[in-house]
């Protein structure tokens, strides 16, 4: 699968871009927001970039894929279609502290969600994020996702303050 905008690229992972996945996981935002998708070293990164690979072709997910910008080839983060309950999908993303702010985020998932969302047969797509996380919350404003809910619920196991949103095709 590849994705193209007028910036981003959107592609397979490879093996070599272990580094990048281990690098792009270490900064306070992501250890913060999503601490199960940090990698300490580079080769717990290969492990999960091997595993995320293995599920290219089929539809039961997780379906992950690297960002890149266009410009000068690095890789920036990711965009992905995880399950959850009851046949549901959930999209998910990070893009490296230091890219953000661009605009990449909401670009990468825009352009994403139509693809994966006919990839895995599905008409509504949930964006869940912690409530506190405002960048989080933008991007799914800008990418098309309508609020549902916001208090106490269920994120990685406990209770916290969240936020959901769905968008429909």
């Amino acid at each position: 699968m590849r994705i193209e905008t007028d910036r981003l690229e959107i592609k397979e992972f490879t093996l070599d871009m272990a580094y990048d996945v281990h690098k792009n996981s270490l900064d306070e935002d992501n250890r913060r927001f999503v601490p199960d998708e940090v990698f300490e070293t580079e080769d717990d990164a290969k492990e999960t970039v091997e595993f995320l690979m293995s599920q290219y072709g089929a539809t039961d997910g997780p379906l992950v894929y690297p960002v890149f910008v266009k410009e000068d080839n690095k890789n920036i983060g990711y965009v992905q279609m995880v399950p959850i309950e009851d046949g549901k999908w959930e999209i998910g993303y990070h893009i490296a502290k230091e890219q953000t702010g661009k605009g990449y985020a909401s670009e990468a998932v825009t352009a994403f969600l139509p693809v994966m969302a006919r990839t895995v047969d599905t008409k509504e797509v949930y964006g869940i994020c912690l409530s506190e996380n405002v960048a989080s919350k933008h991007v799914l404003g800008k990418s098309g996702f309508e609020v549902i809910f916001e208090g106490l619920g269920d994120y990685q196991g406990k209770q916290r303050e969240i936020f959901k949103s769905v968008w429909k095709s």
